[in-house]
């Protein structure tokens, strides 16, 4: 290649490479209401870290479960490993348009034919008959023998950029990288609320059980009194039966809850990557009480827009499905290609790096698209589609991502005052057993009468547990729904 060749080439190169086609990204801009519509807790005084929004419920086992989760969960690996990939797809986009050169080398060998018919010409030049002696000076082979040649070299070849496919394409994959950081984080909010309210469910079931146990021991000593009364006669042997049966109910509901119980540890297991039974032993030991619910501080709901990891990771794939469009415009264009090679090529190794040796080619290509039945400009058709679906899946994450954050607070809201009522009805159901208990003794009322109160205190206390346990997991649903769960801080 003469340097004049190369010089015309880069100087052409460098006075179009400036034209991108396609359309131009711009972040899209969605109105969000001012404010949230339900009610929201006072959250004055309180400081929450979004980042472990899990230590806030001031439970050491929750916070190891959930970190153990983030440490070692397959779902943050995969969700790691689409960031590596993502990572080297930018690496392959930064490689379109630009100069690639390759290292040449080979050593190739001729026998000719001793029937050849230019035989005899051969003869001639090497002063002889033919016979199967080796080259003459003049360095043409005679039939029946051969000749090796040895090239080493270099090929190079440039399909130029001018009309910015490969740059957009660059912005694709940049794109997607991003999209993929922010989905990774998105992994990590979706399975740290995953494991708390996996947590608060077992949870619930470990309550209903000491609820029901608690109220199988207040029966058990029922039963004895009854026992005892209708000894001396001075009740009938029914009130024995009756209160026996009801015993054995309860007993009965227990064995589903113990059996809740193994299905959460399993699952909790498996949300930590590890066995089922892995956790039997850790979540089956007494487990410290439970602090009061945190109230979360909802902010607003233009906040969603920069926390929501899922939001902002169909922003970056609206950007990478844009740059496609300057992809597939590109190619409704011109395509002017370089290519060259500089080699040392002879027949012998001795004089293989000789100045005498080098040979070298260039050649400047264009081709253009004339004819290929619409398919480029479907192309083009196809992405402008694409980019469109992209825009309404993004809108439809933020507007969804709103009335994940609207549904928690109502529930949250209403659970309160339900939780509060069931309080009331709990102390009063028990103070009514209380008083029942004592008539019944004194035989002032039927002993039906006492089991219809005590299933009221324990239906009341079972209600009272699980508004509890509701409480908890809406919390949790609220934290993941203003995107907490990952160090914004750190991410920058």
């Amino acid at each position: 290649m003469t340097r004049s060749f190369v010089a015309t080439a880069f100087i052409g190169a460098t006075l179009l490479a400036g034209c991108t086609v396609g359309p131009k990204y711009q972040a899209p801009t969605l109105a969000v209401p001012p404010s949230f519509a339900e009610p929201q807790g006072s959250a004055a005084g309180t400081r929450v870290d979004p980042a472990r929004w899990w230590t806030a419920f001031g439970d050491s086992t929750l916070t190891s479960l959930v970190e153990r989760a983030l440490t070692d969960s397959p779902t943050i690996a995969i969700a790691a490993s689409r960031v590596r990939q993502a990572r080297l797809q930018e690496i392959a986009a930064y490689a379109v348009g630009r100069p690639t050169v390759d290292a040449l080398g080979n050593v190739s060998h001729v026998e000719f034919s001793k029937n050849a018919g230019f035989s005899s010409l051969a003869s001639l030049f090497s002063g002889g008959s033919g016979g199967g002696g080796s080259p003459s000076g003049g360095g043409i082979a005679l039939p029946g023998s051969g000749i090796t040649t040895y090239a080493a070299g270099f090929d190079a070849s440039w399909e130029i950029d001018l009309f910015g496919g490969g740059r957009r394409g660059v912005e694709g994959a940049l794109a997607r990288s991003d999209a993929a950081v922010w989905s990774q984080r998105d992994a990590a909010v979706t399975l740290g609320a995953e494991v708390a309210q996996a947590y608060f469910a077992l949870r619930l079931d470990q309550a209903q059980i000491a609820v029901v146990e608690d109220e199988l021991g207040r029966q058990r000593r029922a039963l004895e009194i009854a026992g005892n009364v209708a000894k001396v006669g001075l009740s009938p042997q029914i009130d024995v039966t009756r209160q026996r049966q009801s015993i054995t109910s309860l007993e009965a509901r227990l064995e589903p809850l113990r059996a809740d119980t193994r299905v959460r540890i399993h699952a909790l297991g498996i949300l930590l990557g590890a066995e089922p039974e892995s956790l039997t032993a850790e979540l089956t030991a007494p487990l410290p009480t439970l602090a009061s619910v945190p109230v979360v501080p909802a902010g607003l709901p233009s906040d969603l827009l920069r926390r929501r990891p899922d939001i902002r990771a169909a922003e970056r794939q609206l950007a990478a499905a844009t740059a496609d469009i300057g992809v597939a415009v590109a190619d409704l264009y011109p395509k002017f290609k370089l290519t060259g090679m500089a080699e040392f090529l002879s027949t012998s190794l001795a004089s293989l790096l000789a100045r005498d040796s080098l040979q070298a080619s260039g050649v400047a290509g264009v081709s253009f698209p004339l004819l290929d039945w619409g398919r480029r400009k479907a192309t083009v058709g196809l992405r402008k589609e694409d980019r469109e679906q992209t825009y309404l899946r993004y809108k439809a994450t933020v507007l969804g991502a709103l009335r994940d954050v609207e549904d928690p607070l109502a529930r949250i809201d209403a659970e309160r005052r339900r939780n509060a009522a069931l309080k009331r009805a709990v102390a009063d159901a028990e103070a009514t057993a209380h008083a029942v208990d004592a008539q019944y003794r004194t035989g002032f009322v039927a002993q039906n009468t006492l089991i219809d109160a005590q299933i009221t205190v324990l239906t009341a206390r079972e209600q009272l547990v699980a508004s509890d346990a509701q409480l908890r997991q809406d919390t949790a649903a609220l934290f993941k729904a203003i995107g907490g769960g990952w160090d914004e801080a750190a991410a920058g």
